[in-house]
């Protein structure tokens, strides 16, 4: 199964604010891109993708984002990730009535194309199904079939809340580079220590990390 993937991503400016421990203010917003970029870049690398659309209302990342071949999609609704996440849904299926949608998270900078493909073909096997981020509180991704609807419910606890509408987790192992979300300076570190791609790599050289 080819899969649609929508990733959501607020203007750079407001992004990764728990990430003020370790990076600067004027920092952070590059940063917030850089981890974008990576993720797209390996989305769309993966074989089981076969496009990538973020809705994002960041004129710098949009203009970034396309270049590596993501389809823009404003921020219509402008009420937060989840509404951002169902708008994003609706115009993927609005061009492919029938296509198997999946939302990933922006801050995903040590994905690995093959890792992700391990993951959204076993949501092929569910109507609904997800992945709990590295701390197993959260969601790193959440999938629906070609006949559901997405129902997003990402934010705090969202594992919890996915599990309640009815989505099914996947319990894999092996895909750490699917789990590994970074908001915190410690969430950080684990992704560098798995890999990151190149432009995570070039904006966190410089940073003077806590513990690393």
């Amino acid at each position: 199964m080819q899969w649609s993937l929508v990733i959501p991503l607020k203007p750079l400016a407001r992004a990764k604010s728990r990430l003020s421990d370790t990076a600067a203010d004027g920092v952070r917003p590059g940063l917030a891109l850089a981890f974008a970029q990576d993720t797209v870049a390996a989305a769309l690398a993966c074989q089981s993708v076969a496009d990538v659309s973020v809705v994002t209302d960041d004129t710098l990342a949009g203009r970034e984002l396309a270049a590596l071949g993501a389809r823009i999609v404003p921020d219509a609704p402008g009420s937060g990730l989840n509404a951002a996440l169902g708008h994003g849904a609706g115009a993927v299926r609005e061009r492919r009535p029938r296509a198997a949608v999946a939302a990933l998270n922006a801050d995903l900078p040590a994905l690995r194309p093959l890792e992700l493909s391990r993951v959204l073909d076993a949501a092929a096997e569910f109507p609904r199904a997800f992945l709990a981020d590295a701390a197993a509180l959260g969601t790193t991704l959440l999938a629906a079939a070609p006949d559901q609807e997405l129902h997003p419910a990402f934010g705090a606890d969202s594992r919890a809340r996915h599990r309640a509408r009815g989505a099914t987790e996947l319990r894999l192992t092996g895909v750490d580079s699917v789990r590994q979300d970074v908001d915190t300076g410690d969430d950080l570190r684990a992704a560098l220590a798995l890999g990151v791609g190149p432009f995570t790599a070039a904006v966190s050289a410089g940073l003077l990390i806590p513990g690393s």
